[in-house]
């Protein structure tokens, strides 16, 4: 049988993870720079916690979990024969694993909520996973990195989050877009071309306008009920083009009879203008500017159902690749775990899409990746001892070192150091151990030096 993994999973070896690690730890850092503190919620659920959260589209994506034992003890001969796969699901399963990181956070702050400390700020790096078919850019499995205010409503938390985007990947190199619209700005265009029963099947169908181009969007919302004039007033909304400023000032005009609408205008105003990319705003707020460009895109529309306010997606701007990072405010999430009132608003990077990203554009820094920095050659028992103090030694000075643990021919132990990419070897012969010295050869050079343990340790970390 020939052995393999699970389509849409991945194996990840030493160097893939100091990759992956590199990542965890940039995002940590700037989570921990705007004093977000971090959680974990198990990788199952109930299904009533997940079900009915992620639009009719997500439900189909949860991975449902067998109940343990005898999982058909539920299920009547009948319904066995009728093969209806999602009525046997809800007899068969009570639990699946987490599709998304906010909903289970929405039920650990109903469940703590005695215990947390309004507004909470948590940030949470964890695996989740989607029965989705497997293609570029898209896995089963995958980890996602996210920061969540809940309890506050101040639009201060919308400024803070695009900062931490704009910090996050410009310490990784990566030039993004990010782009930001409002669900209100969405419900009120709904409501002004005369559909707003139809909100969630229009923000579904143009959320789709950069996959499937206009005619299809069009073509989909005909399905879903709109008329072609209600279509086409939907037309130069979703193709509007110009700067931000233009761009508010259109809409505001569009909207001025849409209450919700001219709301979702106005918070845009103030999070564009305290970012420094609106100019003209009341809440202009100067060198404050993000080094990544920041675009309204009002065919953004992020096709999960919880969102209510301002929303962001994240491209890359040198490779082509899918949204590397999204979120938005979602006011009424832990209503449905009775909890209502608590607003919330919280973005999330898609490691493995950034990963993706610097592996192709070739950006990890040399040292996140090498592991060990300095290898000890063994030439037999008498050099071991000689030199066992002093790797101890470079150790406590935080320099990763490791012998060699055979006295192998030299080329072989060489070559391990060449094959893992080791950028120093220490050499302890009888010269060396006569002078009461070591041999520090670099690699990528070639040099070698007779130097003290201190000289050494100051060579290697230089």
């Amino acid at each position: 049988m020939k052995t393999s993994i699970v389509k849409g999973t991945r194996d990840f070896g030493p160097i893939e993870m100091a990759k992956r690690n590199y990542i965890f730890d940039t995002i940590k850092q700037v989570y921990a720079l705007y004093g977000f503190q971090q959680i974990e919620t198990p990788a199952m659920e109930t299904l009533q916690t997940l079900m009915g959260k992620y639009g009719e589209e997500g439900d189909k994506l949860l991975f449902k979990v067998l109940n343990s034992g005898d999982c058909l003890a539920k299920v009547s001969d009948e319904e066995l024969a009728e093969r209806n796969p999602l009525h046997l699901a809800s007899k068969m399963c009570e639990k699946g694993l987490r599709y998304d990181l906010t909903v289970p956070f929405a039920r650990y702050v109903v469940m703590h909520r005695e215990e947390l400390q309004l507004p909470f700020k948590r940030y949470q790096i964890q695996p989740v996973w989607r029965a989705d078919r497997p293609q570029k850019g898209r896995y089963r499995e995958f980890y996602q990195c996210d920061a969540d205010v809940v309890g506050s409503d101040s639009l201060l938390n919308e400024v803070e989050l695009m900062q931490i985007i704009d910090t996050v990947f410009s310490r990784f190199g990566i030039r993004v877009q990010i782009k930001i619209n409002n669900r209100k700005i969405l419900s009120g265009i709904a409501e002004v071309i005369g559909a707003a029963d139809k909100i969630v099947d229009i923000t579904v169908a143009i959320d789709k306008l950069d996959k499937i181009g206009i005619d299809n969007v069009n073509a989909e919302l005909r399905e879903d009920g709109l008329t072609d004039e209600q279509i086409q007033k939907l037309q130069p909304i979703i193709l509007l083009e110009g700067t931000n400023d233009e761009k508010l000032n259109t809409i505001a005009e569009v909207l001025k009879d849409s209450e919700i609408g001219l709301k979702g205008v106005e918070e845009l105003r103030y999070i564009l203008g305290a970012l420094g990319g609106n100019h003209n705003s009341q809440f202009s707020i100067p060198n404050c500017q993000l080094k990544n460009e920041l675009q309204l895109d009002l065919t953004l529309a992020r096709g999960l159902n919880y969102y209510t306010g301002a929303i962001f997606e994240v491209k890359a701007l040198d490779v082509q690749i899918g949204s590397i990072t999204g979120g938005g405010r979602y006011d009424n999430l832990t209503g449905i775990f009775g909890m209502p009132g608590l607003s919330g608003v919280g973005i999330s990077f898609g490691a493995d899409r950034i990963y993706d990203v610097l592996n192709q554009l070739d950006l990890y820094p040399k040292e996140s990746v090498n592991a060990t920095q300095l290898l000890f050659i063994n030439f037999g028992e008498k050099e071991t001892a000689y030199c066992l103090p002093y790797i101890y030694k470079v150790r406590e000075e935080g320099i990763r070192a490791e012998m060699y643990p055979d006295a192998s021919k030299m080329k072989k132990q060489m070559s391990y150091a060449n094959a893992k990419q080791i950028p120093f070897v220490a050499l302890a012969g009888e010269n060396e151990m006569n002078a009461g010295k070591l041999t520090l050869k670099n690699m990528e050079t070639g040099e070698q030096q007779m130097l003290t343990i201190e000289e050494l340790i100051g060579k290697v970390k230089k």
